[in-house]
């Protein structure tokens, strides 16, 4: 057992949306009795699974946009949707979100400059505007090119680093970053990632989501695996890359291409789209794929097992 105090607490998390009408449409778990654990300061925590799993709802939720169903967040000890705390400015200032879509930050009517100068007057202690400089010029950008202008007329990776800097404007002990480079060419990839390990000496933590083993690899404390709304596996990030417990994990692990100039180009694995059946399926939802898969895999929600510290939600460690 880790004896550090909870930075962040995911309790029995759960979130049911209705397809197709809150009436007569079907019943979605997009996430589904999740627990998470992040003790101490500075760490970054890395989310990974494909595209439909529940990692942006998970994510959502514990920034206050999306309610649950059911289950707790905790942050800093406090049940962050008792009383409206996450609606309190003390929370909006030390936990910042950066999206997938930069575009979804920006007013398109609004100046771009004219935007952070208004983060800073609502949400910072201290309306200096010097700090917009500084953050700007943490990713690698000046105010003199940021000026007078509007979203469209940056690039989508201008204005993702942008973005960044936007959230690291009130000084956050916590990001919530979905995807935060997909829009990146490779080299301001790297400056981005070192952007987050560089915050790590600040004592900021970082949950990152991503669909992307490698950087989970580079920039990753712990990781957990989501698949269906489901955490399946959880642990240090090296020991779940490099000795992987749960069957998709092994899975996710497969369909990342070997650097290798004598291995041929395997076929891409190409997982199935997204279906409701797998949500609701009440055993194992990885069982209709799993080639491990015991009976009553097909019938029973597996429970979480403790693996030397390691989480797997799996019957075949049951033992």
């Amino acid at each position: 057992m880790n004896s550090q105090k909870s930075f962040l607490k995911v309790k029995n998390l759960t979130k049911i949306f209705r397809l197709g009408g809150v009436l007569l449409g079907e019943k979605l778990t997009a996430v589904d009795d999740v627990n998470l654990d992040i003790t101490g300061e500075g760490k970054i925590f890395v989310l990974a699974g494909e595209s439909g799993c529940g990692k942006s709802t998970l994510a959502k939720i514990i920034l206050g946009i999306h309610m649950p169903t059911s289950g707790e967040v905790f942050y800093k000890g406090v049940n962050i949707f008792k009383k409206g705390f996450y609606k309190k400015r003390e929370f909006k200032r030390e936990v910042q979100p950066v999206f997938q879509n930069p575009y979804e930050n920006f007013n398109p009517l609004v100046r771009v400059d004219v935007f952070l100068q208004e983060t800073v007057r609502n949400l910072c202690r201290e309306n200096n505007p010097d700090v917009i400089r500084e953050k700007l010029n943490l990713v690698g950008l000046n105010y003199d090119e940021v000026r007078g202008k509007y979203p469209h007329e940056f690039s989508g990776g201008e204005l993702q680093r942008i973005a960044i800097a936007r959230a690291l404007l009130t000084n956050p002990k916590l990001l919530i970053a979905d995807e935060p480079v997909s829009m990146l060419d490779a080299s301001l990839r790297m400056t981005i990632l070192n952007i987050f390990m560089d915050l790590k000496k600040m004592k900021t933590s970082t949950i990152y989501i991503t669909h992307d083993l490698a950087t989970a690899y580079y920039i990753g404390d712990e990781l957990a695996i989501m698949f269906r709304g489901n955490i399946v596996e959880r642990g240090r990030v090296e020991e779940v890359l490099s000795r992987p417990l749960h069957p998709y994990t092994k899975l996710l692990i497969e369909a990342v291409p070997k650097a290798d100039p004598k291995q041929k180009i395997r076929k891409e694995i190409k997982l199935r789209k997204l279906e409701v059946k797998e949500f609701q399926a009440p055993g194992c939802k990885f069982a209709s794929r799993c080639p491990d898969a015991l009976p009553r895999c097909l019938k029973e929600r597996p429970k979480e097992f403790n693996i030397n510290g390691r989480v797997v939600r799996c019957w075949l460690f049951e033992r």
